[in-house]
Order: C-alpha cells, then sequence, then structure tokens
C-alpha cells in the first residue's frame, strides 16, 4: 500500500464523511490490498478480496462517490 493508499482510506474513515473521493482511488486501494476487480455490464464491477465477492457500481456521470456510498 502506497501513500496514495493510505490517504484514501484515511478519508474513507474520516467523520464527517468526504463527498470528494474518486473511485478511481478506491479501486486502487483495494487492489493493493489484494482485491481482484472484473468489469460487469454497465457499471458495475465485480471485487473479490479474500474468497468475498460482491458487486458494486461505479458512481457515473461524476467520478467521485456520493457520501451514502461511504459512510457507515
Amino acid at each position: 500500500m502506497n501513500a496514495k493508499n493510505r490517504k484514501t482510506l484515511e478519508d474513507i474513515f474520516k467523520k464527517p464523511t468526504m463527498s470528494s473521493i474518486h473511485w478511481k482511488d478506491i479501486e486502487a486501494l483495494l487492489v493493493s490490498i489484494g482485491a481482484e476487480i472484473s468489469e460487469g455490464e454497465g457499471s458495475r464491477i465485480r471485487i473479490k478480496l479474500n474468497n468475498v465477492r460482491a458487486v458494486f457500481h461505479r458512481p457515473h456521470p461524476k467520478k467521485e462517490t456520493d457520501k451514502g456510498d461511504i459512510s457507515w
């Protein structure tokens, strides 16, 4: 994990929730910790990490995530 990935991870858990995290940075973070990402149909992507699979939609037309997408 490089410095940019660490910054993205910090931004994800920052309170209040940020709304300016680029989806490509989240994907890069996931890949850096061993996730496999494959393209689905449309804006869907499949992510596999530690034998757990999930399907997500890339945000569009903007490149940043919404607060609701990353808040707990």
